[in-house]
């Protein structure tokens, strides 16, 4: 088959056959070993070429090697900090010390070789002095990205101001499978065992936060995989790692590994060697059937429950307004309000305040919050907790706020939004950014035009439908945002609050929704009222309470507000 020489698997060929081997080749000599042979070996055909995935494979030196160099798909907006030049030491150079340790963790000469495993001095700040390290070198393509450094107490650090990738990244290409680790020696442990095309998170696992910015940088990578094996450790932190993975990568290509009574592949391989680490690998499960649930598949979930009642649902920070609503992701919530009564901008508020205290990540597909750098200014003031002036262009808040509010908020720009465009970019940016909210505002502005009927509360439950859909299938948190259609004054001539009721389609907002809030502005009082119209589970939140704010004009954010209490002592104004 006759081979792209611009692009492989998706990525550019930026120099096509960086060896200078025979193109069309299914074999010839090895550009890794093969001068460093015998005079009558130098010429012998010991590797196989396949121009088609771009890899070789060496039959002596049973190493692989890249064909061709590649460029990354898309460009980083950031700017990073690259390592100084690598300097690959041999091991057969390492310290006796540092290679014994690696030969008690079942780590070979030749792999610490293919995987530029070295050894140096560097400044750890875990000891405040310069320690002897071991250096895992993280290269993409042929540019030395990152290192970690390990020094002997087991303390850790990457390269400041480094690029997050996965180590050992270019041994995925070409291939349409792959293995993920939680570190550097599970790693190697599989590299020991034969499987060469395995990976690890940068930054092992962390039961609070899995951010996964390493995924953002390397995303391309897994388009063309088809079976992605997560090899994590069998913790806590290991599981919620592997519950994001999953939720990320898809849980139709994703398949699972248990160590057993081991910790992870490395001690794995300690315990019962290379061949019981491959079967172990080869006989990774899939993520369990979807829309099928068994009692061991809930069994954890059941027993935890058992155990704890409820778990606290997710808090925005804002003391009053948590005391009566809290949520879980998966689902989706409606606010409404009059016109001008600020639903977008609280809805602002609680995605920022998400953000703050969980690392979500936020999508917004709001045309009535055009242009988008207004909108992108009101997140600004929100993180900032001021209003930003030109005197503090390019000063490092400003630098570090832009920077936040970059990474952390999306603005999908449409010429024609529709909900079924709106929830495919969801979908993308769960898989490319890892959002957790969707923030979809107005409703009406965001049309189902897949939905052919005239019948309002139909069209209504199949609009729902969809969102709670999308909803559950990536755990994000979604926001519509939906304006009454019907406003009754009272006897004072004020507009009445409304409830969900007042929605077109009535009644169908009130039972699909999760949850439903009103946004309220008293223009007398000059205060802002959250009210809480539902709330699905009880633990959540508490029906008709409502928190009082005053919305501050510098920062745009809401803060809480106490209405004065009347002591016993002092007369009401009619007495």
């Amino acid at each position: 088959m006759q081979v792209n020489n611009t692009e492989i698997n998706g990525f550019l060929i930026d120099q096509f056959n960086q060896h200078s081997l025979k193109v069309g080749a299914t074999q010839g000599i090895c550009p890794l070993c093969s001068h460093n042979r015998k005079p009558a070996n130098k010429k012998a055909k010991c590797a196989s070429y396949d121009w088609e995935r771009g890899l070789g494979t060496c039959h002596h030196c049973d190493s692989s090697f890249q064909l061709h160099t590649y460029q990354r798909k898309g460009s980083a907006t950031k700017t990073y900090v690259r390592p100084d030049a690598l300097n690959v030491v041999d091991p057969k150079q390492l310290g006796s010390k540092v290679f014994e340790w690696f030969k008690t963790r079942g780590i070979s000469n030749k792999t610490l070789n293919d995987l530029n495993v070295t050894e140096g001095k560097e400044f750890m700040p875990q000891t405040g002095k310069s320690e002897n390290t071991i250096q895992f070198n993280y290269i993409m393509g042929d540019e030395l990205i990152n290192i970690k450094y390990r020094d002997g107490r087991k303390n850790f650090k990457l390269y400041k101001g480094a690029e997050k990738v996965f180590y050992n990244i270019n041994s995925i290409v070409g291939y349409d499978n792959c293995v993920i680790t939680e570190g550097e020696m599970d790693v190697l442990a599989l590299h020991e065992a034969g499987i060469t095309n395995a990976i690890s998170v940068p930054n092992g696992a962390t039961l609070n936060s899995n951010n996964l910015d390493y995924l953002d940088n390397c995303i391309d990578y897994f388009e063309d995989k088809d079976k992605i094996i997560l090899a994590v450790d069998d913790d806590e932190p290991g599981l919620a790692l592997q519950q994001e993975l999953i939720r990320r990568l898809g849980a139709e290509v994703c398949f699972l590994v248990s160590f057993d009574d081991c910790k992870d592949a490395n001690e794995y391989l300690i315990k019962h060697g290379k061949e019981k680490l491959l079967q172990k690998i080869e006989k990774a499960r899939p993520v369990p059937l979807e829309n099928v649930t068994t009692f061991k598949d809930i069994e954890d979930e059941v027993t935890d429950f058992v155990r704890h009642g409820f778990k606290k649902g997710y808090q925005v920070g804002l003391q009053n307004f948590d005391n009566i609503f809290s949520t879980y992701t998966g689902q989706f919530i409606t606010v409404t309000g009059i016109p001008s009564s600020g639903k977008s901008d609280f809805v602002d508020q609680m995605v920022v305040g998400y953000n703050r205290n969980y690392n979500w990540k936020t999508a917004f597909a709001s045309p009535e919050n055009a242009p988008t750098y207004l909108h992108a200014h009101k997140l600004m003031r929100k993180v900032w907790q001021d209003m930003p002036t030109k005197e503090d262009i390019g000063s490092n808040k400003w630098n570090q706020v832009a920077e936040h509010v970059n990474d952390n908020f999306f603005f999908i720009d449409m010429e024609r939004y529709t909900l079924e465009s709106v929830l495919r970019k969801g979908a993308e940016l769960v898989k490319r950014k890892g959002i957790k909210c969707l923030v979809i505002d107005p409703f009406n502005k965001i049309r189902d035009v897949d939905c052919k009927t005239e019948d309002v509360n139909r069209y209504t439950m199949e609009y729902l439908t969809k969102i709670e859909t999308f909803a559950k299938k990536f755990d994000v948190l979604v926001f519509i945002v939906a304006h009454p259609t019907k406003m009754y004054k009272d006897k004072d001539g004020k507009i009445e609050e409304p409830n969900m009721y007042n929605i077109k389609g009535g009644g169908e907002w009130y039972d699909a929704s999760y949850h439903g809030l009103l946004v309220h502005r008293d223009y007398e009082a000059k205060t802002v009222k959250a009210k809480v119209l539902k709330v699905k589970f009880q633990n959540l939140g508490e029906n008709g309470a409502e928190a009082i704010f005053k919305w501050e004009r510098r920062s745009g954010c809401f803060i809480p507000h106490e209405l004065p209490s009347i002591g016993d002592e002092e007369a009401m104004p009619w007495e």
